[in-house]
């Protein structure tokens, strides 16, 4: 029988902090397969352990015991410059707060990714172009963060997300610091983002009514998932 893998399989994941009162375990054994073109949403009470979850499952962070595989590569056996080589390639984040580079333009912030990966400044400026015109900021494209509104600034982080053409897409409460409407309206970018591209996407939010527009949902409690839809 032919092994099935799937785009991402994290097994047993740990994750434990170093207090003046001992250990803090965060995670307790996460488990999880992503198949690619899903949307998952994560969602829990704060402090629950989504946002150290999500940093482990971009690489950002190391997971004290446990293997994450993406399409069957473990991925943590790197050594820290593979990691973040493949972290760059493999994964694209859009977090609360978009951290975008404030003395930019919306266009440069978009290409920085791909400049430091030494790709082709053509082939480069011209997908960054089209990536914010779809996502509707082709007339703002020059302007600096600071000149954007908060959705806007939100979807030029999607569009940094996108450049690289990652595997998979990692939202840490990416409408978390918009209005209802703004938040509502950057949700149906994503959504229409994944019909539209394939583009497998991890979104942990508090907002249990846009997670119910994910394709699963998964409720973190106390370092664990308890259940999923």
């Amino acid at each position: 029988m032919e092994k099935v893998t799937h785009l991402v399989d994290v097994q047993g994941i740990e994750k434990s902090f170093s207090t003046p009162a001992g250990d803090l375990k965060i995670l307790k054994g996460v488990d999880l397969s992503i198949d690619e073109g899903e949307v998952v949403g994560i969602v829990g009470a704060s402090g629950v352990g989504k946002s150290t979850f999500l940093h482990i499952l971009g690489t950002l962070d190391r997971p004290t015991s446990g293997k994450i595989f993406y399409e069957g590569r473990e991925v943590f056996s790197m050594d820290d410059a593979s990691l973040a080589a493949f972290r760059n390639r493999t994964v694209g984040f859009v977090f609360q707060f978009h951290h975008l580079l404030p003395e930019f333009s919306a266009f440069e912030n978009v290409m920085m990714p791909g400049i430091i990966s030494n790709m082709n400044r053509t082939d480069l400026a011209s997908y960054a172009e089209g990536l914010l015109t779809n996502l509707g900021l082709g007339a703002r494209k020059d302007h600096l963060p600071g000149e954007l509104s908060g959705g806007e600034q939100q979807r030029v982080a999607v569009a940094r997300a996108l450049i690289l053409s990652p595997m998979v897409v990692l939202a840490d409460e990416p409408t978390g610091n918009l209005d209802t409407a703004t938040g509502e309206e950057l949700f149906r970018l994503l959504l229409r983002l994944n019909r539209e591209r394939g583009i497998t996407f991890v979104i942990v939010t508090h907002n249990e009514s846009l997670s119910k527009q994910c394709d699963r949902v998964l409720k973190m409690v106390d370092g664990k998932f308890e259940g999923t839809r």
